[in-house]
């Protein structure tokens, strides 16, 4: 892994990701401030010139859903998850509290209107207020419900505390859709256990060295899956335990279908 990858590359992308960010930042700022959908349309055209300026290509399979408000449920690898995602649709995340404090990321998350949620105790009143205020506005919000990222291999057991959300009513009734994100090929090879980590961001790794790695590699190959939309009703007594387990299921047979090769995509999204 080490051997991988150009530094010059590296610095060419990233001195162009920078300036084209910073150009554009005071945009999405003027955006947040009127009324309509173009807060919520413009992040979907600059995250798709992200992809493009660090070669990654998107493969889709299956549809979004178009429902507002729609909730959904993803795996998370990444940091590029958000860029992934943000490319294809029209919402906001629900993070943690320690990446409005990330130097970049965290100003790019606020301009995103993400909802920020500490996640070491209960969640607040005010912190479930935020959500449903958002959802019931018709906001289209992304939850990883494994709570952290991994490696990229698997999908972490879902923590069904974090599906209460699901539970705010809305109108019409909030749609929930499980997504399936997998870092499938480089440079047109399929990624094995051994690399697919290395588009990871987990554990203990610093972010500015392995963005710095990120960039200077090829071109990648994302797989995004769309799983049949549900809503809550759908589990009836089981509620939001059920729901869980369902949308863990759907989305670990994602996982490993699209790191296997065995999914065929819909649409390609990015050439």
């Amino acid at each position: 892994m080490e051997g991988l990858g150009s530094r010059l590359t590296a610095v060419v992308r990233l001195a162009l990701y920078l300036i084209f960010t910073f150009a554009l930042m005071p945009v999405q700022v003027v955006l947040l401030y009127l009324d309509g959908r173009a807060k919520a349309r413009f992040p979907v055209w600059y995250h798709r010139c992200c992809l493009r300026l660090f070669g990654f290509k998107v493969k889709l399979v299956g549809e979004p859903s178009t429902s507002h408000p729609t909730l959904f449920i993803s795996n998370h690898a990444s940091y590029l998850d958000i860029i992934v995602l943000s490319a294809f649709l029209e919402v906001s995340f629900v993070a943690k509290t320690e990446v409005a404090s990330w130097p970049l990321f965290g100003w790019l998350a606020k301009l995103q209107r993400t909802v920020f949620v500490d996640r070491k105790r209960n969640s607040t009143d005010t912190q479930r207020n935020d959500i449903a205020d958002r959802l019931k506005a018709g906001d289209n919000l992304v939850l990883f419900p494994e709570g952290t990222s991994d490696d990229g291999n698997r999908v972490l057991p879902f923590k069904s505390a974090l599906f209460s959300v699901a539970e705010i009513p809305t109108e019409p009734p909030m749609t929930i859709q499980p997504v399936s994100i997998a870092y499938t090929r480089l440079n047109g090879i399929p990624l094995g256990r051994a690399l697919r980590p290395f588009y990871a961001w987990y554990g203990d790794m610093e972010l500015a060295p392995h963005l710095l790695k990120v960039a200077g590699m090829g071109n990648a190959e994302v797989t995004l899956v769309f799983h049949p939309p549900v809503a809550l009703a759908d589990f009836g007594k089981g509620g939001r335990k059920a729901l869980a387990a369902h949308c863990h299921k759907l989305v670990s047979e994602g996982v490993a279908a699209a790191n296997s090769g065995r999914v065929e995509a819909s649409v390609r999204a990015e050439d």
